[in-house]
């Protein structure tokens, strides 16, 4: 059964923008930590962006800060990654993942539900 299910992501030239969102079902969007984790080509996976339950706390890694946006749609029951200014080194398949604790623990990589990724290539 797959819980998250993401979609978005694609072709953008450098200084583009992007969205990627990760749709789940209401039991665990209202008591679940989200982000988003990314691994390029030859690298580790690495966070980029995680948000509390109640949307409240964000945190973001050092090098998307100021570019990327996190939010979540309680309507829609939806987390979603605002990705602007993008650049070369943001190319890799992004995952969206759910924590049922806070944001931090998310971000070391403490996750239960995780998505199957979606590519995101930025072009120079």
């Amino acid at each position: 059964q797959v819980h998250l299910v993401q979609s978005g992501g694609g072709l953008v030239q450098a200084g583009g923008s992007l969205r990627l969102a990760c749709a789940t079902n209401g039991r665990i969007f209202s008591s679940h930590s989200m982000g988003w984790f990314r691994q390029a080509p030859g690298k580790e996976r690495e966070f980029v962006a995680a948000i509390g339950c109640t949307g409240g706390v964000t945190t973001y890694a050092d090098s998307v800060k100021g570019r990327f946006t996190i939010s979540r749609d309680t309507a829609e029951d939806t987390v979603y990654l605002q990705m602007d200014s993008l650049k070369p080194e943001d190319t890799a398949v992004y995952y969206c993942a759910a924590n049922p604790s806070g944001p931090q623990l998310l971000r070391l990589g403490h996750h239960d539900y995780w998505g199957r990724g979606t590519q995101v290539t930025v072009s120079s």
